[in-house]
């Protein structure tokens, strides 16, 4: 509680019990988001091996029109090993110095 009974952004009052405690971020909606993207990027580079992050990216935006997606093409770069690194791995082009991303094997 906050001065003068008020609550900080940290308390809650749910059926007039107080409660303490921050609440956090992932729903279920927001997991059905991250798994529908997991899954767009593996079936977009199961289909187009050798892409770089900026295919990905554009096959996102504009032919599945996941306009709000929020990736760029450097989040791809993080997105990947975090989330896929079991089934997209990647070779690095030595003409360019890009990531080719690819099914892992």
């Amino acid at each position: 509680m906050g001065a003068h009974g008020t609550p900080t952004p940290h308390c809650y009052n749910v059926e007039n019990k107080l409660y303490m405690g921050t609440m956090k971020g992932i729903g279920v909606q927001k997991q059905a988001r991250l798994n529908r993207l997991k899954n767009e990027i593996v079936e977009y580079v199961s289909s187009q091996p050798q892409c770089s992050a900026a295919d990905i990216v554009d096959h996102l935006s504009n032919e599945r029109k996941m306009r709000n997606h929020g990736l760029t093409a450097r989040k791809v770069g993080f997105f990947i090993p975090r989330y896929l690194s079991e089934m997209i791995g990647f070779t690095l082009d030595h003409s360019t110095g890009k990531r080719l991303y690819h099914l892992a094997a």
